[in-house]
C-alpha cells in the first residue's frame, strides 16, 4: 500500500467525521449497554490516530503540490471535501475530551472551529466569483461547509469557559456558527432539490451522498439543544425546533433508505470513499434522535435512535472493511 500524495482526496476526513459520531453515540447508548462504553472508547483512539495520520498527507500535498491542491478547490464537488478536515478536527477534539485529554482537546477544537469557518467563507466566496456550474454538479456535498458550522455548537459542550468574559465570546461563536450554517444549508437545499426533481439521479458512485441532507438536520437539532445548554434563552422554542428539525431528518432518512434501494436494486453502488456519506450523517441523526428522545422524555424516540444505531454500525463496519481492502488492493 503506498499513498500517493499528489492525488490524496480530501474526502479521506469524511471517515473520521463518521467514526467520531460512532464513539459519540456508542457513548451514548452505553447506558444500554455497558460494553458500548468500552467500545466508544476504543473508536476515540483509532479515530485520533486515523485523523493525525491523514493529516500528513494532508498537508504534504499543499507543500509540495499546490496546484493540485489548489484545483480541487474551484471543483464543483471537490471543493466542498475541503470542509472535511477541519469539521474531523473538531470532532477528534470532542472525542478526546470525552476521555479525559481535555488540555490537548482544547486547541484543537479552536483551531478546528476557526478552520471551518475559514473553509465556510472560502468555498463560496470561490462560486460567487466564478463564472457559474451547472446544476448537474450540484449534489448534497454541498451541505458539508455550513455542516461544520453548525458542528461547531454540536461539539463545544466540553470547552464552555469559565471566565464569564471568555464565555460571552464563546457563545457568540456557537450561536455564529448555528445560525450561518442553518441558513447557507436552507439556501442550498433549494438548489439541490431542484437537481434532484430536474434531473437524472446521481452518478452511482455518488449515491451515498444523498444522505448527507442528516447532517445538517442531525447535527442542528443536536446543536440547538446545546445551545439552551449554553445560553438558556428561548430554551423551549429551541428545544422544539430541534424536534422539527428531528422530524424532517425522519422523512428523508426513509428518503435516502428508498433512493439507495432503487441504486441496489436498478443500478450500481459500486464502492467508493463516497461511502463515507453513509456514516457521519446517520450518526448525527442517531445523536440526534438520542437526544430528543432525551430532551422531551419520549422513550420510542430514543428507542428507534438506538435501532438505527446498529444500523450505523454495521454500516461503519462494511465501509471501513471495504475501504481497508481497497488500500491494500491499490
Amino acid at each position: 500500500m503506498r499513498v500517493n500524495v499528489k492525488d490524496f482526496a480530501p474526502s479521506w476526513f469524511a471517515s473520521v467525521m463518521g467514526t467520531g459520531a460512532l464513539a459519540l453515540v456508542s457513548k451514548a447508548y452505553s447506558s444500554k449497554l455497558t460494553w458500548l462504553g468500552t467500545l466508544s472508547k476504543g473508536l476515540i483512539y483509532l479515530n485520533a490516530t486515523i485523523f493525525f495520520l491523514l493529516l500528513i498527507p494532508w498537508l504534504l500535498r499543499w507543500i509540495r503540490y499546490p496546484a493540485e491542491a489548489k484545483k480541487d478547490l474551484y471543483h464543483p464537488v471537490t471543493s466542498h471535501f475541503y470542509g472535511t478536515m477541519p469539521i474531523a478536527m473538531t470532532i477528534v477534539a470532542m472525542n478526546l475530551a470525552m476521555v479525559g485529554y481535555k488540555g490537548m482537546a482544547l486547541p484543537l477544537w479552536i483551531l478546528g472551529s476557526l478552520l471551518v469557518i475559514f473553509f465556510a467563507l472560502l468555498i463560496p466566496y470561490l462560486f460567487f466569483i466564478g463564472e457559474g456550474v451547472d446544476v448537474k454538479t450540484v449534489t448534497p456535498a454541498w451541505f458539508i461547509p455550513p455542516v461544520g458550522l453548525m458542528v461547531i455548537p454540536l461539539t463545544a459542550l466540553p470547552f464552555v469557559p469559565s471566565s464569564e468574559t471568555w464565555k460571552g465570546i464563546f457563545i457568540a461563536l456557537n450561536y455564529f456558527g448555528f445560525g450561518a450554517g442553518f441558513f447557507i444549508y436552507l439556501a442550498l437545499f433549494a438548489i439541490v432539490m431542484r437537481r434532484f426533481i430536474t434531473h437524472e439521479l446521481l452518478p452511482p458512485l455518488m449515491a451515498p451522498s444523498v444522505w448527507i441532507n442528516l447532517g445538517p438536520l442531525g447535527a442542528g437539532a443536536v446543536a440547538l439543544l446545546n445551545l439552551t445548554k449554553m445560553l438558556p434563552v428561548a430554551a423551549e422554542a429551541f428545544k422544539a425546533f430541534a424536534f422539527i428539525l428531528w422530524g424532517f431528518g425522519l422523512w428523508w432518512l426513509l428518503m435516502a433508505i428508498a433512493i439507495t434501494l432503487h441504486y441496489i436494486r436498478n443500478l450500481h453502488l459500486p464502492y467508493s470513499l463516497a461511502w463515507w456519506a453513509f456514516i457521519f450523517p446517520l450518526g448525527a441523526y442517531v445523536s440526534a434522535t438520542h437526544n430528543v428522545g432525551t430532551a422531551f422524555g419520549i422513550g420510542a424516540i430514543d428507542s428507534l435512535g438506538f435501532a438505527l444505531y446498529w444500523l450505523l454500525f454495521a454500516l461503519w463496519l462494511l465501509t471501513g472493511l471495504k475501504t481497508v481492502k481497497h488500500m491494500i488492493l491499490d
